[in-house]
């Protein structure tokens, strides 16, 4: 049975040339209070989506609540890099050969497939090295790294994507109980592992859990606050030079946790607010998930509108190669005059 993708979405960004309209990307938000439920949508908040790595931060849940995470002595900047989608530079995966190390493992064990570095200085060290990446480079390393060390702490095999897996019966699980739904089934992402879909509304649902945090809630609570707590203090980790992630949380000073995912879904935590936004953009157009996220952290009060990168993704100029400003992107009106 193929599920097809809501149709009923907003008109959210509009690209401009010169003087004339040329494009439009539409989509869906959904912004979710702790306390209120709903407070926001644009399109359908109802629409069921692949929230593909904008969720790491709940498949990581089960490398804390395990205790595996404990047994192996993992850094704050561990528990960032296994939420993360980054850029294979020498940090990234310099880090990740440590932990495997550590875990007394080889890039071997890990199931996510090789990739270029998107990091332009490790990419030409590889090139002019004769070499080719591994699968250390991949973007979500960092995420099986987490993986394997949950396998490792419950005695598990090493094929831990399989669906029946304990890593991915934990992962489902933990999922399931943050969105507080049943998932209608998954999708296997880009790096192999499950992927498992939601309402939209129900992940902002359990980015706002993320957000409230914090009260001595238990495990859970703890393990939410640890995880949004390392993605915002090292924002390089989580992607890298010039994405959209590490360059806004770096603006906001901490202020709020955000994480994109393939296909131009995004995800905000913004605990002073209590509150968890979920994006998807119909067309997969990152340009504009990114818009959206940045006009939304602005009137959430967490992002200085007049900041450099501020202005860069919600409205910046579109420049050609020459460096020529030739048009502009442009935030629904609706959204725009959006306040909490």
């Amino acid at each position: 049975m193929m599920e097809r993708a809501n149709t009923d979405a907003a008109e959210l960004v509009e690209i401009w040339r010169g003087p004339f309209h040329e494009g439009t990307h539409r989509g869906h938000v959904a912004i979710w209070h702790h306390d209120t439920g709903l407070v926001a949508s644009w399109g359908d908040a109802e629409a069921v989506i692949l929230p593909r790595s904008a969720c790491k931060m709940i498949q990581a849940l089960p490398l804390l609540e395990s205790g595996a995470a404990r047994e192996a002595g993992l850094s704050e900047r561990q528990l960032a890099l296994a939420c993360a989608s980054h850029q294979g530079a020498a940090v990234h995966r310099g880090m990740v050969e440590d932990w495997l190390g550590d875990l007394g493992l080889g890039e071997g064990a890990l199931r996510c497939g090789c990739q270029w570095p998107n990091d332009i200085e490790e990419r030409d060290r590889l090139i002019r090295a004769h070499d080719g990446p591994n699968q250390m480079h991949n973007n979500c390393s960092g995420k099986h790294s987490g993986f394997l060390t949950v396998a490792k702490h419950l005695k598990a095999g090493p094929e831990y994507l399989e669906i029946d897996h304990p890593v991915q019966v934990a992962v489902r699980t933990a999922f399931e109980e943050v969105t507080g739904e049943d998932s209608p089934g998954y999708g296997i992402d880009g790096c192999s592992a499950p992927n498992f879909a939601t309402r939209l509304k129900a992940f902002a649902k359990a980015l706002a859990a993320y957000a409230a945090a914090g009260a001595g809630g238990g495990v859970r609570d703890e393990a939410m606050v640890t995880l949004r707590t390392a993605m915002a203090a090292h924002p390089e980790l989580v992607a890298g030079e010039g994405r959209a992630c590490t360059r806004l949380m770096q603006a906001m000073g901490g202020r709020a946790t955000i994480k994109t995912g393939a296909e131009a879904v995004f995800a905000a935590i913004i605990p002073e607010r209590r509150m968890g936004v979920a994006v998807k953009i119909e067309d997969g157009g990152t340009r504009a998930s990114e818009a959206v996220i940045t006009q939304i952290l602005i009137a959430m009060g967490v992002l200085d509108p007049e900041h450099p990168e501020a202005v860069a993704f919600a409205h910046g100029p579109i420049r050609n190669w020459r460096g020529i400003e030739t048009g502009f992107i442009k935030v629904s009106d609706d959204l725009a005059r959006w306040r909490p």
